[in-house]
């Protein structure tokens, strides 16, 4: 049996992810019961008995988790659909430099939108702090670009890029973290299933970040760029349909 990766095997699995991924979405938006975040703004406001700012928040729009959910499944599946059509030519000889360009534009996307959705598990309900946390998560994933880029140009690996992007990555789950901790020291604690989406996606989170160091250390089949890249495809769906069965589970369940 021939175990080698080939560009067509990784044509048939990017197919094949799409069509999961496209799957879900579909099945998300219909099975699940509508749940609206309602997303606010913070601001200071003068109260005229005090004489002093008070802080104050005001709701100014409502965010569908199902469709939150639903469309990280669909930018994933586009993207799968991309690489397996039109770019197909350009992925392709791009694997044979070690980079796969649409990969890490779509995980600035759909990674940033799961940790969004984490977030509002929680209460991180403030539209700037959900913004930051978006785009702190899309640098860490565009710096997974920057390094496969940067080091096609050096003779030895280059881990400044990485470095920065596990920096960027790592905040969100902090300001999570923190969130979890104040609201069980509060008499508030988050439901069961939170704790568990929390460790599982931080865990699969954390396998992408060990996948690039098995390639570029080149350890065992990591050797080959083709079985990192297949690492990615699947790391990706099992991670995003874990993500959204449990917040299905916890929250969207009718």
């Amino acid at each position: 049996m021939n175990k080698t990766i080939t560009p067509s095997k990784l044509y048939k699995l990017n197919l094949a992810a799409g069509f999961l991924h496209l799957v879900q979405a579909i099945v998300v938006l219909v099975v699940s019961k509508s749940f609206t975040i309602p997303v606010s703004a913070n601001f200071l406001a003068f109260d005229d008995s005090t004489q002093t700012l008070q802080p104050a928040s005001t709701s100014i729009f409502g965010l569908s988790l199902p469709l939150l959910i639903a469309s990280f499944f669909f930018l994933s599946a586009f993207f799968h659909f991309f690489i397996a059509t039109v770019y197909r030519k350009k992925y392709e000889s791009d694997l044979k430099l070690g980079i796969n360009r649409a990969r890490w534009i779509e995980y600035s996307l759909s990674a940033s939108i799961m940790m969004v959705a984490i977030s509002t598990l929680v209460g991180v309900y403030d539209f700037s702090s959900l913004l930051m946390i978006f785009a702190l998560t899309s640098v860490m994933n565009l710096m997974g670009l920057v390094m496969e880029v940067h080091n096609q140009t050096t003779k030895k690996t280059d881990w400044l890029s990485y470095n920065i992007g596990c920096l960027a990555g790592i905040v969100p789950w902090f300001v999570v973290a923190m969130y979890m901790w104040t609201g069980a020291n509060n008499g508030s604690a988050a439901p069961a299933f939170v704790y568990w989406i929390f460790v599982s996606i931080f865990v699969f989170f954390s396998c992408f970040a060990g996948n690039m160091i098995l390639q570029y250390k080149k350890i065992g089949p990591w050797k080959d760029y083709m079985y990192g890249e297949r690492a990615y495809i699947i790391l990706s769906l099992v991670a995003k349909t874990l993500l959204a069965w449990q917040v299905f589970g916890g929250t969207l369940r009718p």
